[in-house]
């Protein structure tokens, strides 16, 4: 919204604001067009949806990032602000839609999930398909019984055998 104020101080710069459409006024102070920015990137914020923070000025992208906010959670997949839903995985947060498998993308929101030797993410599907050890002997992964959450092998020499495999 530009100023009705022909004149007056911009509270960015000190500076005098003279003539009409020069200036806008927001959360009832004067800045100079070009003095009226987001702190982070500078964009000019007239006519955009803008936020105050501890007296700086964001643009909405910037605003969804965690520097714009030091006490809420940032995701740790993406980087933004959550602000709904948080979960809590291996000791970070994140939004539970960016909570997914490696491979697939699918979210791991409330469901089992695996971990590699470089912590990424993986359903017990792709974990199987790509991750799980493959048996010295016959040459196929060794993956877990049905029914069953655990996998059991047997480790010898830095190779990995199934159980019964192993001679």
């Amino acid at each position: 919204m530009h100023a009705d104020a022909t004149h007056g101080t911009c509270v960015r710069c000190s500076q005098r604001v003279y003539g009409d459409g020069q200036a806008c006024q927001a959360m009832g102070k004067l800045y100079h067009d070009s003095c009226f920015t987001c702190s982070a990137c500078s964009q000019r914020l007239q006519k955009q949806p803008f936020y105050s923070v501890s007296g700086r000025l964001f643009c909405k992208d910037h605003f969804m990032y965690s520097d714009a906010h030091q006490s809420s959670e940032s995701c740790n997949s993406c980087g933004f602000l959550i602000k709904d839903m948080v979960l809590q995985a291996m000791g970070k947060s994140y939004h539970p839609a960016c909570f997914c498998c490696t491979v697939c993308h699918q979210s791991l929101e409330g469901a089992r999930f695996c971990l590699d030797s470089a912590n990424r993410v993986y359903c017990l599907k792709d974990y199987h398909r790509y991750v799980a050890p493959t048996c010295a002997t016959c040459a196929l992964p060794i993956l877990p019984t049905e029914g069953s959450l655990v996998t059991e092998r047997i480790v010898s020499m830095d190779r990995d055998y199934h159980v019964y495999c192993f001679h």
